[in-house]
Formats: structure tokens, sequence, C-alpha cells
């Protein structure tokens, strides 16, 4: 945890974390504990990310549908802080819930899905994302990955769940943060130029370039070629 606060600091939620005992935020200690890979059969694949193949499975044990997401090798930390993440999620509004933590790697493929949405649709959904996202930040949990592919929908039952809390980070004021998250297209401008005292308005900037896609049919809506560009194209969208 940082030390005196300097700099940067978010205007919301600011002392979440510093009001918690550390045993919320300090993932690195955190012990996970483990279920069994075989109560889980894979049905079909569902998309594939950087870091993850996900997949649509049974619980064998209960009848249940459930979605799997399997990491590819990463550093026990990295998994470590997603699972206390969703751990301390659980129930929250329209936050994808955690029910089990297992060890088996398997191999995937990408599938997406994507649906035209009426302006109703539109401003209902982001409703509900907003509430996913302030949810989170009240626990202290900037997301770094707001994107389409990490939102699911369903659109028979007006239901969304915000998923992929492999980049989700605990907030701290005036603390440096890695500005290698978030995809290119949906990065705040703090990440583009590379400053890293950032905080939850990483997540808001994301979630309007999802609306402006949405609204003008344009996807991505800015669509720069590196982070230079796609700063570059920011500033050509507001003069």
């Amino acid at each position: 945890m940082p030390g005196p606060a300097a700099g940067s600091r978010a205007r919301v939620y600011a002392e979440v974390n510093s009001l918690r005992s550390r045993d919320y935020w300090d993932y690195e200690a955190h012990v996970p504990s483990w279920g069994n890979q075989d109560d889980y059969q894979l049905v079909r694949k569902l998309g594939r990310g950087k870091y993850s193949e996900v997949f649509e499975a049974i619980n064998i044990t209960n009848n249940e549908r459930v979605v799997v997401k399997i990491l590819k090798p990463v550093k026990k930390k990295k998994i470590k802080r997603e699972v206390k993440i969703l751990e301390n999620l659980r129930g929250g509004t329209n936050i994808i819930k955690l029910i089990d933590t297992v060890k088996d790697p398997v191999v995937g493929a990408p599938r997406q899905l994507y649906q035209i949405l009426t302006d109703f649709d539109i401003r209902f959904y982001m409703y509900e994302l907003l509430k996913a996202l302030d949810y989170c930040h009240s626990m202290g949990i900037m997301h770094r990955d707001v994107k389409p592919h990490n939102v699911m929908i369903d659109h028979q039952q007006k239901k969304l769940r915000l998923i992929d809390w492999g980049l989700a980070e605990f907030y701290h004021p005036a603390q440096e943060y890695n500005v290698r998250v978030a995809s290119r297209y949906f990065k705040g401008p703090e990440l583009l130029v590379d400053y890293q005292m950032y905080d939850y308005s990483l997540d808001m900037w994301s979630l309007g370039c999802m609306l402006a896609s949405m609204i003008f049919r344009k996807e991505p809506f800015f669509h720069g070629q590196d982070n230079y560009d796609q700063v570059r194209n920011c500033h050509l969208a507001f003069p």
C-alpha cells in the first residue's frame, strides 16, 4: 500500500481500501480454495482472450449450466488477484458470480455474437453496466478491461453481466499502476500517454467508447493503429 497521498486521487471511493482490513485487498497473501475439476463437463467453446479461454459447461453434481474460464499459463500472483477480486464482489449488482475455482489447463477457440440494439436497449444495458461499475468501484476495485467482449448480455431475459476480472486491481490513492491494461480501442487517455496514477475514471472512458459504438454503429468508435494514433483519433473526434 502506498505512503502519504500525493498526486492523483479519485473523486469517489478513494478511501475504500484504506478503511478495510489488509486481508480485503492483499491478494498476494490470499490462499484460494480449489474445487474438483471432475465436477464440470465442457459443452462448447464460447470465446478466447489474451490470457484465457471461455467455455459453456455443466456442473454434473447438480446439472447447473455454468461458464468456465480457463487461464493460460500466467503468474500465480495474477490468478490470486482475480480470484480475490471475484470473491470480494460476489453478490454484487450485475457482477458475474464466482462459483468455484479448479486446476485444469485446456485449449479452446473464439466465438462472438453481436446484436443490433434499439435505442431503448442501449440505454437499458448502459444503465445496467453503470450499476456494475459503480458497485465494483464502491468496493475499491477498478475493472481495467471494459469492452464488448467482457459484457455478457442475455437479450431474451434482459440480463447483463460484467465478466473477466483478470486485469482488475484494487485502487489506492496516489499509487502508480501498470499502463499495459485494457484493449487499445477502449484505453483511456491516461494509458495511451503512459500516465500511471490513474483511477476508476479509466473504466468510465471505456464505457463511453462502448456507448459511442452502439449509438453510431461504428465498432470500434476510436480505431488507432497504435497508442499514438489512438490519441490522435480521440483528438480528432473531440476537437
